[in-house]
């Protein structure tokens, strides 16, 4: 690990290395977005230069396929691929129960499409995503560039009457000009403080005409692994109920990082 890192790129680092010892021989992986999800690939791609793995990756974005390709990592598409035996992603938010918000990266469609078509998915993240209750991330919202003021002033009138803080809406900007994300739609980020009923939330917002999907991941998520600066890490899985704390062990750093995200 290199030694320049600041105490949360540490505890991200620690949370993928430890992350991709669930990567087996021959799996096919779905890869995330974002700057916690860079560290996991780099992490994969010692592994499979140390260990001699194969593996197939399916990117979330066009950064993270850039990425692994720069890395020696073979890259699919998930038509290619079919169906994946893992996926391994950051998260904005998540709850007690492994609900997430997603979507700071912009690339919330393409992580949900390829976490649901996985056997698992684990997230990795620092202590801070942790949250009581979703909500104080902004929630983005995909959506076609068609009519998204029209879109924009439904999600408004919906969030009336649904279980939420604020209900403030406003278009991601890339400049000055909105965000396009890698499918050629708008982000809307919802400053919800917080959501009382997620899946409620999820399932009436992907209701309205002009949204593509929106950033809450509702029973997807299998297990977290959260790091700490120190090289600690919790790993928590939803379905066993086991909750395991453990040390990571800082090898000697390698080239491969040398790019820190």
């Amino acid at each position: 690990m290199p030694a320049d890192l600041n105490p949360i790129d540490k505890a991200k680092f620690v949370a993928a290395r430890r992350a991709v010892d669930y990567v087996e021989d021959g799996m096919k992986l779905g890869l995330g977005t974002g700057s916690t999800a860079a560290w996991m690939v780099r992490c994969l791609a010692e592994r499979m230069k140390e260990e001699r793995l194969r593996v197939i990756g399916v990117p979330t974005s066009r950064r993270t396929a850039e990425l692994a390709v720069s890395l020696g990592i073979p890259v699919h598409t998930l038509d290619e691929a079919k169906w994946l035996d893992l996926t391994i992603d950051g998260a904005d938010e998540f709850d007690g129960s492994l609900n997430l918000i997603k979507g700071g990266g912009a690339a919330l469609l393409q992580e949900k499409i390829v976490a649901t078509a996985s056997d698992q998915m684990i997230v990795i993240a620092d202590a801070a995503k942790e949250v009581h209750q979703l909500g104080a991330f902004p929630l983005p919202v995909e959506v076609v560039p068609f009519g998204w003021q029209t879109t924009k002033a439904l999600i408004e009138e919906t969030l009336v009457s649904l279980d939420v803080f604020g209900r403030d809406v406003a278009i991601r900007m890339n400049g000055d000009k909105p965000l396009v994300t890698d499918e050629a739609n708008y982000i809307l980020d919802l400053q919800l403080q917080r959501i009382g009923n997620p899946r409620q939330l999820a399932l009436v917002l992907n209701q309205i005409p002009g949204v593509v999907e929106n950033g809450l991941f509702i029973d997807i998520c299998d297990v977290v692994v959260i790091g700490q600066p120190d090289g600690r890490v919790t790993v928590r899985d939803i379905n066993t109920g086991i909750v395991e704390n453990e040390q990571v062990a800082f090898g000697p750093t390698d080239n491969i990082f040398a790019d820190g995200d």
